[in-house]
């Protein structure tokens, strides 16, 4: 590069400046203290003086008789959140897609968008409220029916599905509008030709609409493979409660957990270090899989 276009370059470089240093030192500095996950870390003796114990933090993990029902929660969790959140915003942009009032159409999405404005502390306090099997608005509702009160936030039964449900509720807005996005784009002559042809509304959006958002519903949905190993653990850690840790408990809030709560250190940099590397490995295969199917690249 020519010291001409280089000093031309300069202001845009100082300006990324700031930004490299603060992920230099929050993304990759603290990187070194996967350390631990290999010594029976003590925070008086530091790194550098704690003792080395190879595999030994690895080993206590894997005989642990919770890390099985642990980890397949979380696989569950999050592979039931990926799928709910690909169907609902698919069905709520299709059926927004057929409102004609412009004004109705961008207040609805206003709405749904909302939540995902708000953090999952406000959230819990709601879903609480709401879910309370005393005078909780939901349990009020059933009553009317005669069904007795169902303590969702407490029974393993209902647990994963409110997980499940409040955290659809939540992002679908925010999904919604990029399937929106992927529906402008779709050939209005498309749909012509498929009136000419005697199709209804039904068969358009099976033969037209669909086949039209396809190239962004497998990007999503292989972008979204890198995230089979993260369940939430905002949501989960302001929900749950001993009695639900049968079928709520996720890796993450068993590092919190065995890390600050117990203070093993070494055995939650363990945990946290393998489900890492894990998630590595889903995010790589889920970028592939989205530049060969979908032609998307990182840059």
């Amino acid at each position: 590069m020519s010291l001409k276009k280089w000093s031309g370059q300069l202001p845009l470089h100082l300006m990324i400046l700031p930004g490299l240093i603060l992920i230099l030192i929050y993304n990759y500095g603290p990187m070194f203290g996967f350390v631990i996950a290999f010594e029976k870390f003590v925070p008086a003796k530091g790194i550098f003086g704690s003792k080395w114990a190879g595999l030994d933090n690895f080993r206590y993990v894997l005989e642990m008789p919770e890390t099985k029902l642990i980890l397949l929660n979380t696989i569950y969790i999050a592979l039931m959140k990926i799928i709910a959140g690909l169907i609902v915003p698919i069905v709520t942009a299709l059926l927004l897609n057929e409102i004609k009032k412009e004004f109705i159409k961008r207040g609805v999405q206003t709405l749904i968008y909302l939540p995902h404005f708000l953090s999952w502390i406000i959230l819990g306090g709601i879903l609480i409220d709401i879910l309370s099997p005393t005078n909780g608005i939901v349990n009020q509702f059933l009553g009317i029916f005669g069904i007795e009160p169902i303590y969702f936030l407490g029974d393993n039964s209902w647990f994963r599905f409110v997980l499940v449900a409040s955290d659809a509720w939540k992002e679908f807005g925010f999904n919604t509008i990029v399937y929106l996005a992927a529906l402008t784009s779709i050939n209005p002559a498309l749909y012509e030709a498929a009136i000419v042809d005697g199709a209804n509304r039904w068969k358009q959006t099976l033969n037209v609409t669909l086949p039209g958002m396809a190239p962004i519903i497998i990007l999503l949905l292989t972008l979204s493979l890198g995230n089979v190993l993260n369940a939430g653990f905002d949501q989960v850690f302001n929900l749950y409660s001993p009695q639900v840790y049968e079928t709520g408990d996720i890796i993450d809030t068993f590092v919190y957990r065995i890390g600050l709560v117990d203070a093993q250190y070494g055995v939650a940099t363990a945990v946290g270090l393998f489900k890492s590397v894990v998630s590595m490995i889903f995010i790589s295969l889920s970028y592939y899989i989205a530049y060969r199917f979908a032609n998307y690249r990182i840059f």
